[in-house]
């Protein structure tokens, strides 16, 4: 019996050890053939860049932004005309004439048309005072007359008053929407309406005493005329010197900054480019004394505020907040002041109102058509 060797211990431990070119076989075929169940088989990526199409890509981009601008240009247009519609429809709104308050009767108009010319509509109020309607719902009349002791003569404030007529009124708009901001009407001193009578009267007819239809136009012409009108009322404010004063009454709650703003404006754009008339110290601290005065708060609607100039040109404004009565806010001496604030609703080619200056001028023809003197003693 032939013994039985174990087999050499070299052969065992050869059989044991991996290949010695195995691994580096499969490295040098093909690293993605040499995969296990627990390795996915990873998909070559000359396929992804093969399945792009840039033409198709470059197509759609530009079809995204083409799109989008056409959205943003259709939206921008929808918002301009959103804006125009909307600013249309205030503007008619604020160009629709006001209803007058309830109390009073309907289609009532400062001036009516009797026997071809036109005159004030007076009504009367509950304790009998003359008004006159003025067409807006905020501030629906204003009196004919006003009895104040501002103006009278030094020492006599409080025994002989100043009696005031109604000549004209209207509405002070701004912007391009017409915006309503404060009803304004213009009062002569009834006893110095006869000078301004004869002033008016001789401008048109040297020898007449009232003017008839023909040579009330060429007056109306004459004062409705930017160039004509001015000289003409400077002329008078500056000769004649009647006393007067501007009634002032806001339809919506204001400041006194905002009226100081237009005021100043307007006697600063009227001064402008004459040195020699208003280019002296004396005019500008007038000035300044002038915006003084409006260093105040609010205005509410419905409040008087009174810009008076007596017959020195000296000018004093009065403010009545409801509460403790007319006060006097202040006085401005230096005529210029005042009568270039008078100018400002009276004549040129701007003026703070273009319904009152008309409406002013309406009833200056109702002074012009009567003898004078007799305007004092008219009855209503």
């Amino acid at each position: 019996m032939k013994p039985i060797y174990p087999p050499p211990s070299n052969i065992i431990l050869k059989s044991l050890s991996p290949h010695p070119y195995r691994g580096s076989r499969c490295m040098r075929v093909n690293p993605e053939q040499c995969r296990t169940f627990l390795r996915h088989k990873v998909r070559p990526r000359t396929r992804v860049v093969e399945g792009l199409n840039v033409d198709r890509m470059r197509t759609k981009s530009y079809e995204y932004y083409v799109r989008r601008q056409t959205f943003l240009v259709f939206g921008a247009i929808s918002g301009l005309v959103g804006i125009c519609y909307t600013t249309y429809l205030l503007y008619l709104k604020q160009r629709k004439p006001k209803k007058l308050d309830s109390g009073l009767p309907n289609k009532l108009d400062p001036f009516s048309t009797e026997a071809g010319s036109k005159r004030k509509t007076v009504i009367h109020g509950g304790d009998g005072t003359e008004l006159v309607p003025t067409g807006n719902s905020t501030v629906p009349t204003f009196p004919r007359l006003l009895d104040l002791a501002l103006g009278a003569e030094e020492g006599q404030e409080k025994v002989n008053g100043v009696e005031y007529t109604l000549v004209g009124l209207g509405v002070r708009t701004v912007s391009f929407l017409s915006i309503q901001v404060y009803m304004v009407g213009y009062y002569i001193a009834t006893q110095d309406i006869a000078a301004i009578q004869s002033r008016l009267v001789k401008e048109i007819n040297p020898i007449a005493t009232t003017l008839v239809s023909t040579e009330k136009d060429e007056l109306r012409k004459a004062l409705l005329d930017p160039a004509s009108g001015e000289k003409l009322w400077n002329e008078i404010l500056q000769e004649v010197r009647p006393r007067s004063l501007f009634r002032v009454v806001p339809v919506r709650d204001t400041d006194f900054h905002h009226l100081r703003d237009g005021f100043v404006r307007a006697i600063t754009a009227r001064s402008q480019g004459n040195n020699r008339d208003y280019g002296d110290e004396a005019f500008g601290n007038a000035m300044k004394e002038f915006r003084s005065l409006f260093n105040r708060g609010k205005v509410p609607k419905g409040k008087e505020l009174l810009l008076l100039r007596d017959g020195a040109g000296r000018l004093t404004i009065t403010f009545d907040d409801g509460k403790t009565g007319m006060g006097t806010i202040g006085r401005v001496s230096e005529e210029r002041v005042s009568r270039l604030l008078w100018l400002n609703y009276l004549a040129g080619s701007k003026v703070a109102s273009e319904p009152a200056r008309k409406n002013i001028v309406e009833g200056i023809m109702e002074f012009v058509e009567r003898p004078v003197g007799t305007v004092a003693t008219q009855v209503i």
